[in-house]
């Protein structure tokens, strides 16, 4: 094939990435390993289709504003909360165990492959770095517990940067050794660091500050703003102080997603989808930079650094910076064991390889070549043993069979006692201290205070919960509630009771598929409440004969609501009741019905095909 035009290039690359990341969700592997394989497929050792060096300077500015964006999507993802309580793993991490690394790594290089100590060292600066894009989605699939999903993810978010701004370092000092430049490379190093802290706060704040303010930003203008003013801070403290800029928007991103916004939740799904797009371009384009024949030429030598790396210079990095720590000796032998490398290494990588080649330096293709390796092993690795060794170690999370309710009265204890009936697991959340009692006398585990509250939720144990359900009379704060577990922890269902669907954050959330509405529509729950507290609540079983709509297509919510469709069975397995629900035949529902009304909502259960359980028959119809 012909050489690769610029614009196809790109197209392509873009287009490969998302394919492959696609795949991989679906295979449910690491995406880095089809990326990878993309790359190297389609680049000029093998098809020629994508040619990443016809993008000549432009390559270079597509891997830098890139690698801003997703330094910042990773920082949103950090909470300060979180982070307090494991900051002294984390910070010797970033420290101390990126210095180990710098050091094992120029080692092992050095007397496998004989590079000059400052290449050696070179080498060592550039796997300091492990990787958020692999180490979230890596995280969030082993369903690790917090204090060892913590510690990975900030380091992974912090070390990055700092790793970057390191391994530039030596890059200036490998094209201008002397010892004179020593004294210099540090008060730069220490003017980036500082000057990327800074910069990185005060561009934090200043986009928190623009989103709180509804005028100030318009409607709908919100992503692209904050994309745009990133860009801008990266470049912006790339043009006063180079290699500053990394560092910053890793910062700035810290400090927005930590300053709650009105525009947090759509902020959140923008700058991920985004770098997703991001990182499926930036690898495919660096694997195809990537010559076959020099990944070859390294032999057993390079899977020699790969394993000193892995085996060796990890464990004890790990060892060394947890010493003294919470964390428990199974989980700092699982943090030592999972170091992949990412999207950081790799742009870097290959930044340092095209300036060395300029040079006229040797080295420059095997040390891109041996990072390659490095990414390829350690993402692999991780992603193939993570799941079996956090088993094996205990540092995952139960299964997430907890029901959560928010309502311990009314239709919310009903459906509770259905839920539990049915063998499922369930915890109530109020800040009312006599619906508390209330759900404590019935026998359910309650946690009392404000359920919006993020410390609430963590003393619920909201990581082993798989089910959210807002049932209390507010729509609003059902609402808030469900997307706030979804949000903070990954809460994968969730049921909202409401009353008016059109109204609040409920419409967006379902339209989503982030909640379904909860009962069979929309019902009055203050009014379920009242006749709970009056003894006016019945619970009742009926059977779908599959003769008449589902519950979806007859609303109850007709001023009288006689009746609620709450739960369903279906074989062994008890779910709440939601509008759009397909019942089957042969399904048992669970209804609450008003006790004067029995009659009454008798008839209109069996207009709707249902069919009252043998050992609980309803009343008859009037003969009338």
């Amino acid at each position: 094939m012909a050489a690769a035009h610029p614009a196809f290039t790109v197209a392509l690359a873009l287009s490969v990435g998302v394919l492959a990341q696609v795949l991989a969700r679906h295979l449910r592997m690491p995406g880095i390993v089809l990326l990878l394989g993309s790359g190297a497929a389609l680049g000029p050792d093998a098809l020629a289709w994508i040619d990443p060096r016809s993008l000549g300077d432009g390559l270079l500015v597509v891997v830098h504003l890139a690698v801003a964006v997703i330094l910042f999507e990773g920082g949103l993802n950090l909470e300060i909360s979180r982070l307090r309580r494991e900051q002294a793993a984390i910070r010797r991490l970033v420290t101390l165990g990126g210095l180990v690394t710098l050091v094992g790594g120029a080692l092992a290089v050095h007397a496998l492959f004989a590079f000059p100590v400052m290449t050696s060292l070179l080498f060592g600066s550039l796997v300091v770095v492990t990787g958020p894009t692999v180490i979230g989605p890596l995280v969030q699939e082993i369903r690790l517990r917090p204090r060892v999903a913590t510690v990975l993810e900030a380091e992974g978010v912090l070390i990055d940067p700092i790793g970057a701004i390191v391994a530039v370092l030596m890059l200036e000092l490998a094209l201008a050794p002397g010892t004179e430049s020593i004294p210099v490379g540090a008060t730069l190093l220490a003017l980036r660091l500082w000057f990327g802290v800074v910069a990185g706060v005060v561009g934090g704040l200043l986009i928190a500050g623009m989103l709180r303010f509804r005028r100030l930003v318009p409607e709908g203008y919100q992503n692209i703003t904050v994309l745009a003013t990133v860009l801008l801070l990266f470049q912006g403290c790339e043009e006063i102080v180079s290699e500053s800029g990394i560092l910053a928007v890793a910062i700035a991103g810290v400090v927005v997603g930590n300053l709650r916004s009105r525009v947090d939740r759509d902020l959140r799904e923008f700058k991920d989808q985004l770098t997703v797009l991001m990182i499926g371009l930036l690898f495919v384009l660096l694997a195809a930079d990537v010559r076959l024949e020099d990944v070859r030429s390294l032999g057993w030598r390079g899977m020699g650094v790969v394993a000193v790396l892995i085996f060796a210079v990890r464990p004890i990095s790990v060892w060394l910076c947890t010493r003294g720590s919470d964390l428990t000796r199974n989980e700092r032998w699982f943090v030592a064991w999972i170091a992949p490398r990412g999207i950081v290494a790799a742009a870097v990588a290959s930044v340092t390889a095209s300036a060395l080649e300029s040079a006229g330096m040797p080295n420059g293709p095997e040390i891109r070549a041996l990072v390659f390796l490095t990414i390829a092993a350690t993402v692999v690795l991780a992603g193939i043993t993570g799941v079996p060794l956090a088993s094996l170690l205990g540092v995952r999370l139960p299964g997430r069979e907890t029901v959560a309710i928010l309502g311990a009265h009314g239709l919310g204890l009903s459906l509770g006692e259905a839920l539990r009936d049915g063998g499922r697991p369930v915890m109530f959340l109020d800040s009312n201290p006599d619906n508390c009692r209330q759900a404590e006398e019935a026998g359910f585990p309650v946690v009392y205070g404000d359920a919006l509250q993020e410390r609430t939720m963590q003393r619920a144990r909201f990581e082993r919960v798989g089910v959210a359900i807002g049932v209390t009379a507010n729509q609003m704060l059902n609402s808030v509630f469900v997307s706030r577990a979804r949000d903070f922890f990954q809460v994968p269902e969730g049921y909202i009771a409401v009353l008016r669907p059109d109204l609040g954050i409920a419409p967006d959330l379902f339209d989503k598929g982030d909640a379904h509405m909860l009962f069979d529509g929309p019902h009055e729950v203050e009014r379920w409440d009242v006749r709970a507290r009056h003894g006016d609540l019945a619970i009742e079983h009926w059977e779908y004969g599959g003769e008449a709509a589902g519950p979806g297509e007859e609303g109850t919510a007709n001023g009288n609501e006689p009746y609620v469709l709450i739960s369903f069975a279906r074989g062994k397995r008890v779910r709440p009741v939601y509008r759009d629900l397909d019942l089957a035949r042969g399904d048992v529902v669970t209804v609450a019905v008003y006790v004067p009304q029995r009659e009454e909502a008798a008839r209109a259960l069996r207009g709707r095909g249902f069919v009252p359980r043998p050992e609980e028959p309803a009343p008859e119809p009037d003969a009338g």
